[in-house]
């Protein structure tokens, strides 16, 4: 088994090490958004909690990671970091994404989950992407694990069987 990497809100990272995992915790509205390159085997996730950086330039220059359109950009630089600045074309890249769930707005005021699953969806759009595997939305948090090997994701949920996309 490989070095785990435990992602926090906001946080991102990548790793082309042999057997590598990234894991991020009880994803509510938050959504895990990953990148697997086919050719260099190297893997990202970020933990994006909010669409727009416009709210805070100043945490998203800290912090890119925790919005949706800083996030997709920091990604490809820690992938470019953890493979000595090779990233493949768009069509060597696999997306998938979870989480962006609506846990505690029962009324739907803020609809942070799936605006945070549209805003990353835009800026992936920018890079000609689109995610492969989408498990997002529902009332239930997730925890997320991204194995660098295999590219598989292993979801779970607190009463729920693990899955997987």
């Amino acid at each position: 088994m490989g070095k785990s990497i435990i992602l926090g809100v906001g946080d991102f990272g990548a790793t082309a090490e042999t057997n590598g995992i990234l894991k991020t915790y009880a994803l509510g509205s938050c959504v895990a958004v990953m990148i697997l390159d086919k050719k260099t085997r190297c893997v990202s996730m970020a933990h994006v909690a909010l669409p727009e950086s416009t709210i805070s330039p100043s945490k998203a220059m800290s912090l890119p990671g925790y919005f949706a359109d800083t996030a997709i950009p920091a990604l490809f630089e820690s992938m470019k970091r953890a493979t000595g600045g090779i990233l493949s074309p768009a069509n060597d890249l696999i997306v998938k994404m979870c989480g962006g769930a609506n846990v505690s707005d029962t009324n739907n005021t803020f609809n942070i989950g799936k605006r945070n699953a549209l805003a990353i969806k835009k800026a992936l759009w920018k890079y000609g992407l689109a995610p492969r595997a989408d498990d997002t939305g529902g009332n239930f948090s997730r925890t997320v694990a991204l194995y660098q090997a295999t590219g598989i994701v292993e979801i779970s949920s607190p009463g729920k069987e693990n899955w997987k996309i």
